[in-house]
């Protein structure tokens, strides 16, 4: 069975969020278990494609607002498990950065046209088509319904929805940009009078995921487009992401001040823990809690400044917090003006820190996830990987992977709403399970030893591209 991805993000190539992750292990999973699983992506100008080696194996042109020429590029002695490719688009598909551009719609309606044309040179078709979030939703209907691409008809899509949250709009005066199609099928694009790239995906796709179970039922209430997915639930199917458990093992993980397992978790931490508080000048003495990701609404980041500031205050000082992260400037600014109130007991690295991120995990004691939406969340599966409690709000994916330390099995702290009063009450349970030492390191090792990899997830997405047309 062979599967293309298609996707914005695929780490360790480019990666903002969760996707990129999940795009970089789910392929190589797949091939672990006899399928042959690529992936394409658009090429961006940044480090990792300016400093591996690529070829050619194909160059098409297109017509948008100009006649564009690219060109289909293969990494070459790829160590990623799976064969990646670049679409490069001169002129047009070339910035260092993924999105935040004001060309967005137009960079990815290239993309998704040229991956299009690309396929059909294809000799042979693959089997299943993986499509992955808004920047590749307009693909399925590129496939049944533009005119250049009728080959392509009968070819099986999956989409997978990684946040609903972002669909992809795009004003009606860019429909010209699109390739030639039936303007019978027109209102296939539209949701509320305009194209909207996830609302046709869902649409058209032969059958959609997301990425936990909670998150299939959170999104049939969606703002938006909650009644489409309501009337589209016979196509989707929750399907709970994984870890790649080779990139995120405490025993091998070569970014860590000192590794461990199940059985030296509490020394490997203390070790850990050290350095990390010693380098933004912490008490390691103390609990530490961390957060680690966006600082956005979203993501509760607006939450952090007065939870902390709070606890603290009630405590006398008795936590180490450590946020790592970027995002809205307020945001940012508040958590700088945070640790100048603060020092000794707050600090901050406001950027994107893939060796920190992994030190953070093997250090901390709590990871804090207060998140308004979660689709999955990667974050709490990693903590449980290193022996780090997860301090979540219930939602999405994160209640699907932790049970409260309270209940039959439990080992993180759960609450219910996005609030300051819901997180300094989690923070107090916190601190009383951190003084019952006995229990913490029972905690621990237990935690680390359940499977998140993608092992089961990709058994389970094989099972369903098998149902698709009798693969």
């Amino acid at each position: 069975m062979t599967i293309l991805h298609v996707s914005a993000e695929c780490y360790p190539a480019a990666k903002v969020g969760g996707m990129g992750d999940v795009v970089g292990a789910l392929p190589k999973y797949l091939n672990a278990r006899g399928a042959t699983a690529m992936v394409v992506m658009p090429w961006y100008q940044n480090e990792f494609f300016t400093t591996h080696s690529f070829e050619t194996v194909y160059s098409g042109r297109f017509r948008m607002h100009a006649t564009h020429s690219y060109q289909v590029l293969r990494l070459q002695n790829s160590k990623l498990g799976f064969d990646l490719h670049a679409v490069r688009i001169p002129g047009l598909l070339e910035q260092p950065d993924p999105y935040g551009y004001d060309n967005d719609a137009d960079r990815f309606i290239a993309f998704q046209t040229a991956v299009a044309g690309w396929l059909n040179t294809w000799k042979t078709l693959p089997d299943v088509v993986h499509c992955h979030d808004h920047h590749t939703g307009l693909l399925p209907f590129f496939f049944a319904h533009a005119f250049a691409f009728n080959r392509l008809m009968h070819l099986p899509t999956v989409f997978t929805v990684h946040n609903g949250s972002y669909q992809g709009w795009i004003n009606w005066e860019k429909d010209y940009l699109l390739p030639a199609y039936d303007h019978q099928h027109r209102g296939l694009l539209e949701w509320s009078h305009a194209i909207n790239s996830l609302a046709a995906a869902i649409k058209c796709c032969w059958r959609f995921t997301t990425v936990s179970p909670s998150y299939l039922e959170e999104l049939w209430n969606e703002p938006v487009l909650g009644k489409l997915f309501r009337d589209e639930a016979a196509k989707g199917q929750g399907i709970l992401n994984g870890i790649d458990d080779e990139v995120w093992n405490p025993q091998t993980d070569p970014l860590l001040k000192a590794r461990y397992d199940e059985e030296s978790v509490a020394e490997g931490k203390r070790i850990n823990k050290e350095y990390v508080c010693g380098q933004f000048q912490l008490s390691a003495d103390k609990p530490l809690v961390v957060f680690i990701g966006r600082l956005v609404a979203e993501k509760g980041a607006d939450l952090l400044a007065d939870s902390f500031y709070r606890m603290t205050r009630e405590t006398d000082g008795g936590f180490s917090f450590l946020v790592l992260g970027s995002g809205l400037p307020d945001q940012e600014r508040g958590l700088r003006e945070l640790h100048a109130a603060l020092p000794g007991q707050f600090n901050c690295y406001i950027g994107y820190n893939e060796a920190l991120s992994h030190l953070l995990y093997g250090a901390a004691d709590f990871l804090l996830m207060p998140s308004r939406t979660e689709p999955c969340g990667l974050n709490q599966l990693y903590a449980l990987r290193y022996g780090t409690i997860p301090i979540v709000r219930s939602v999405g994916g994160l209640k699907d992977t932790v049970i409260d330390f309270g209940d039959p099995g439990g080992f993180g702290i759960r609450f219910e709403q996005p609030s300051v009063d819901d997180i300094c009450h989690s923070l107090r349970r916190a601190r009383q399970l951190y003084a019952q030492t006995a229990r913490l390191e029972a905690l621990r090792p237990y935690m680390m030893k359940f499977d998140h990899s993608w092992n089961e997830a990709a058994g389970n997405y094989l099972a369903l591209y098998r149902t698709l047309g009798g693969i």
